[in-house]
């Protein structure tokens, strides 16, 4: 590709993560610049912004937007992305960063200033895949890790937005804030249709997952996903009170979870969930509003730039490099 056609934006989130994170988007600029990327540095003011910056970058042209920020900004510039040929590049600058997890990407570190330059140099020998991406009916919004409700949506709804002291203190002061509000909660009455299938009952979660983390990527829920498959894989964990979550997530840390009989999974293309009474849920861990929701699979619907450190079997179809 001529150098003249190598136009990318950087959206970035100065909100996003527990510090401060300008000087290292200011070098990562830099090395993209160097390899001979003209590189428009953006930031986002306020919720959806980086959707509209994304939407505005590919309307001039650009076909690379890297996302710098949380999941949460993933998740709008992947909004505008979604549906086009333009490549989603996954900048981790938040405080989960599933999806950089899953990639195995670098991750903030204040005591290691260069982990931006180990995340560019990832990125530029890694390739462009097609990810499958969900879409929620009601809102019409694409999500890229998961659709989620019971009681992960319920404490979504208590925690988030978080405010920047408290995003320092990272796992620890959302666990916090979550125990706060956690005895108080009674899982619904849930139905739940996956394609052709209904099952329904009391379920402390119900979640349809495209990736393999979950937890804010501390442990596999799906160890054997890949995101190019055509399918979500919908988890439904039975149980009325809370105090069942504990046992399900050191389940989940031992990749026990799948052997316990209150634990469904189901594949499908298609879900939708009806409680009773209505409870919230979330899209990618940002609140999306109540009960009843319906999702469809958009098989294949992004472009996203896969740095060369993820798992060799996270595609089923082989990539392509960034253009010369």
């Amino acid at each position: 590709m001529p150098a003249s056609q190598r136009r990318a934006s950087l959206i970035y989130n100065p909100n996003a993560g527990f510090w401060d994170w300008h000087d290292a988007i200011d070098g990562f600029a830099q090395f993209w610049k160097r390899q001979g990327w003209s590189l428009e540095v953006e930031s986002t003011e306020r919720p959806n912004h980086a959707t509209e910056l994304a939407r505005a970058a590919v309307a001039d042209g650009q076909r690379l937007i890297f996302a710098a920020g949380g999941d949460g900004t993933l998740n709008e510039v992947a909004n505008a992305l979604a549906g086009t040929d333009a490549v989603l590049a996954p900048l981790p600058a938040g405080t989960a960063n599933v999806l950089a997890k899953e990639f195995g990407l670098a991750l903030p570190n204040i005591l290691t200033p260069n982990w931006m330059l180990q995340v560019s140099r990832s990125l530029a020998a890694g390739r462009i895949q097609r990810m499958d991406v969900g879409q929620s009916e009601e809102s019409g919004r694409y999500w890229l890790l998961w659709a989620s409700t019971g009681v992960d949506g319920y404490i979504v709804n208590q925690v988030e937005p978080r405010s920047r002291w408290l995003k320092r203190l990272g796992k620890l002061g959302y666990l916090a804030k979550a125990l706060l509000h956690l005895p108080s909660y009674r899982s619904p009455h849930a139905v739940v249709t996956v394609d052709d299938r209904t099952l329904e009952g009391e379920y402390l979660m119900v979640n349809a997952s495209n990736i393999r983390m979950f937890l804010g990527g501390e442990v596999n829920l799906n160890r054997n996903a890949v995101l190019d498959d055509g399918q979500f894989e919908i988890w439904l964990l039975r149980w009325r009170e809370w105090s069942k979550l504990a046992e399900y997530a050191l389940e989940m840390t031992l990749e026990q979870h799948e052997r316990d009989p209150d634990v469904t999974v189901l594949t499908g293309r298609n879900v939708a969930v009806r409680c009773s009474p209505p409870i919230q849920y979330h899209l990618d861990g940002e609140p999306a509003g109540d009960t009843p929701f319906t999702c469809r699979l958009r098989p294949q619907a992004l472009h996203i730039l896969v740095p060369d450190t993820a798992p060799d079997d996270l595609f089923t179809l082989p990539g392509e490099p960034l253009p010369e």
